[in-house]
Parts: C-alpha cells; structure tokens; sequence
C-alpha cells in the first residue's frame, strides 16, 4: 500500500535542518504512535496536509534531556512544582526531566519517599519524569529498594546542602554507599565541594559578589573530586560529578579515567555563559553553590567541553520565592552569604548554551550532543530518548537558531520571576515542543508520564 494511504500514519515532520545522530541535513521524520518510525528524504513523505508540519528553514532537534531540576514538591512547592517547573520545560525544548531527591519534604531517600512524590505529581507533568534517589547518612539500607522501585541513581552531598532533611555524608558514609551502588550497579551522583576547605575560607557577608566567591574557592572541589575519585577507585563506584564550575577539576578527572575510574561530569548553562566580573553586587539570583567563576575559568570548560570532557550539559534549576533569595528589587537586603543559592534556568537553558556556543564556532550538532545525548546516554536512557532516531519517542523541537528575544523574568513558566537572565538578549526560540508526537501545550491538559530506569 503506498504510504500516503496508510491510514496509521500520524504524522511526519520536515525541515531542512533536522539534527542527525551523524549530522544535521535536510530529511522527513515520520511518527507513528508517539515513536519515530522512519527518516527519509527531504520531501520524500507525501501525506495530507494535516499530517505534515513543514519547518521550512527552522531547525528540527530532539527533545532536551535535563537530569539536573529541582523540581521542590512536595513540602516546599512555593519554591517550585511538577506543574511549574514541566511547563516551563516544555517551553525551553526540554522533553524529559528528572528530578532531584531534596528539597522536597520528604526527600527521596525511601521507597516512601518516592511514592509521595509520584504520587502528587501524577496528572501534573507536562514532560517525562524520572526520578533520583538520595544517598544520605544512614539510608544504606534503603537504596537497593529505591533502585528496584527504578530510580536513576543516588545524589550526595560532600558538603551540607542547606536543607536539614537532606544531610551530607562524612567519609565514613561516602564508603558505605558506593561500596553499596557498586553492588547493586547504580550510579552515585556527587556535588563535591569539601567542607574543611570552605570552612577555612573567608566568609564576609555582604552584597559584594567577590567576597562570596572567595567563600567557595576552586580549592574545594578539587579536594571534594581527589577525595570522591578516591573512593570510587577502593569500591568500584560509578560516580558522576555534578555540576563543575572550576577547571581546578579537570586534571583530576583526566588522571582519574586513565587509571580505569569510571567517572563523569557534568556542567551548567551558567557556568557556560555567566561569569564573576559582570555579577552586579547585590544582585542574588546569580547565587549558586559551586559559584560562577571568572572568565578564564569559563573558556577553560568551553574547552573541556569541546574536547568531550563533559558528558553533558544540564541546568541544575534549583528555584526558590524571591524573599529567600533576598533579592533588592524586593526590598531584600542582596547579602550573598545569606541569600538562598540556586540558578532558575530551566526554560532558558537551550537559548543561553546556544548564544555562546554559536558565537565559539560550534553547532547545533554539538548543542544536541551535551543537552539531548549525552544526559540520555547518562541516565540510561540511550534507545528511548535524546535522538532523531528510528525506534525513539518521538520527543522533538522546533528551534529558530536565527531569532533573538529578550528574558523577561515575569514571563517565564517556572513558578518565581527570578533568573539571572533576567533582561539578557538571547539568541534561538523554542517554537513547538512535541512529546511522543504530540505537541505540547501548557495551556492544555498535560500528558507527560513517569518514568524509570530503563
């Protein structure tokens, strides 16, 4: 039967950009029951015309991969939700979430805390979502259970993580649990800054960004990551560094790997695109833990991240209300020391990474690569997600690279107007979002599902 009169048909796509495993060229893509069933020719799929969507000149990605959101709910939802938080990823391209185990109350460091969790956020997600777990003082016992329930790994903390309910492990604990993981074969997901060392460091409050940055130095990760890649050489860990900022890290890493660790790392939009000396002095929604370092710092990871030093690139959206931020512009007192730490980038991460990317030389095959493969790959999630592939969800984008838009912070989806982005021209606009070949509309009924590990 010709194709054009097979009534299974859903739908197919065409765009003269389609971004390729092996490159972006002009192709169709044809989806059938929310998967990807075939890649042909530009041109080549003859269907009716409201099964075609023709982009013309605007560029065709997969659907992002972002295994680094805080998504908050339940117990702090005023910082951030499942409805919130998806919606403003589907807006920013990202097709595929998983979420942190804090600052939920309860976390996700039991087989309950993860049933509380899925539970309220059934019928809220606009995108997949996955879930960590949490490795903490005290759970060993608890993640074997987590894992069979499907988690992605467990996160720890090296250093505290400002939440009360979400300690961070001693090295007594850190062996515990990757000899642990390394029996059940799940991945440990590590924010690695040493606690000895920030201890020693300079604290002096007050509005002056310097001043918080000297609080945090490069120092402390390095000896966060030797301490960690340590470990994971005695117990056979699979460890993942998450969030570097400081290029401090990256021999250790390169060492580490011709010595057999099985190591990876990650990075963030703002350690990409942000950097200290243009961090106006009080103003806090540029916080986070690791800092924004300084400019040289940041074309030393362009350049790790070129060399495939980064398996990928994630957003680490970690929100909070604009008061806990201590924001000026709301009468706060813009003190950094005090200031909650966390980025809100998760709808910008795309535009942001390709600003810069762009203007270094790269392409839209090497955004796909950190943002959409490498995460997938990460997680485990290789076959279903993070390419323009036969056989995957049919998770796509619709990205004009040439269209420029200014970030107003009050219009964005995520639930508190704060971003450090705030008022920044970026180029590249997510157009349309489809989810298992269906586009998404954050102003309809939401159809993400759950997922677990593959």
């Amino acid at each position: 039967m010709p194709l054009s009169e097979t009534p299974a048909i859903t739908a197919v796509i065409r765009s003269r950009r389609v971004v390729l495993p092996d490159g972006e060229r002009p192709a169709d893509v044809l989806i059938r029951d929310g998967r990807i069933e075939q890649i042909a020719e530009y041109g080549s799929l003859l269907v009716g015309d409201r099964q075609l969507t023709d982009l013309g000149d605007t560029a065709l990605l997969p659907g992002l991969v972002d295994s680094h959101v805080h998504v908050n709910e339940p117990g702090r939802t005023e910082w951030e939700g499942f409805a919130t938080a998806t919606r403003a990823a589907a807006a920013g391209g990202v097709t595929t979430i998983i979420d942190m185990p804090l600052n939920s109350i309860p976390p996700t460091t039991t087989v309950d805390g993860l049933a509380a969790k899925r539970k309220i956020a059934e019928g809220q997600a606009w995108v997949d979502l996955g879930f960590w777990g949490g490795a903490i003082p005290g759970n060993v016992e608890d993640l074997e259970p987590l894992h069979r329930e499907g988690v992605f790994g467990f996160k720890s903390f090296l250093a505290p993580s400002g939440v009360d309910e979400f300690p961070h492990v001693e090295q007594a604990d850190l062996e515990l649990a990757l000899a642990e993981q390394a029996r059940i074969g799940a991945l440990a997901i590590i924010h690695a800054e040493d606690p000895a060392v920030l201890e020693a460091a300079p604290q002096q409050p007050g509005v002056h960004y310097r001043d918080f940055l000297a609080s945090r130095p490069d120092d402390a990760e390095a000896a966060a990551v030797a301490r960690l890649l340590d470990t994971a050489r005695r117990t056979g860990a699979r460890v993942h560094i998450l969030h570097v900022s400081s290029a401090a890290v990256l021999p250790l890493l390169r060492q580490a790997r011709a010595d057999g660790v099985r190591v990876t790392a990650e990075t963030c939009p703002h350690y990409l695109t942000l950097a200290a000396e243009e961090v106006p002095d009080g103003d806090t929604a540029f916080k986070c833990c690791p800092p924004i370092r300084d400019e040289s710092n940041r074309d030393q990871l362009w350049a790790a991240l070129a060399d495939g030093e980064f398996i990928a690139v994630v957003s680490d959206h970690s929100p909070s209300t604009p008061d806990l931020k201590l924001l000026q512009k709301y009468g706060g007192s813009g003190d950094f020391a005090a200031a909650w730490g966390g980025i809100a980038s998760l709808q910008l991460g795309l535009p942001a990474i390709w600003t810069e990317a762009r203007r270094r030389g790269h392409s839209l095959s090497d955004v796909v690569r950190w943002m959409s493969s490498g995460p997938a790959s990460l997680v485990g999630l290789t076959g279903t997600k993070g390419a323009i592939a036969v056989g995957y969800d049919a998770d796509l984008v619709a990205f004009d690279p040439d269209a420029e838009f200014a970030v107003h912070a009050e219009n964005l989806h995520h639930r508190n107007p704060v971003t450090p982005y705030a008022g920044k021209t970026l180029s590249g606009s997510v157009r349309t979002t489809w989810l298992r070949g269906q586009v998404v509309d954050v102003d309809a009924a939401p159809f993400g599902r759950q997922i677990t590990r593959n």
